[in-house]
């Protein structure tokens, strides 16, 4: 990959209506790691920095729950969803 350049999608996702049709469609697949991948690429967009400040967990350790293989609890989920201002809900899953 000699000149290459990493594509980092966060860079790109600077509207939060994108933002949230990303989560939405990562939710949809209902696999965890897909929706730690989406919920990560989100906060990059959003600013790690920020991020640490608004949710008060060290940035760290958001970098590490929220890691493709990280292994967040629900509970730092909620705070980072909150502090994104992303709200999650729920409907009958169709069968």
């Amino acid at each position: 990959m000699d000149g290459m350049t990493r594509f980092d999608p966060s860079e790109h996702l600077d509207d939060a209506e994108i933002q949230a049709e990303l989560l939405g469609e990562a939710l949809a697949t209902g696999n965890p790691r897909v929706i730690v991948h989406a919920i990560g690429t989100i906060a990059r967009a959003r600013g790690m920095t920020s991020l640490a400040r608004d949710t008060g967990i060290a940035r760290g350790t958001l970098y590490k729950a929220i890691a493709d293989d990280g292994n967040p609890t629900l509970e730092t989920l909620m705070t980072v969803l909150a502090a994104l201002q992303i709200d999650l809900s729920a409907k009958v899953a169709a069968r």
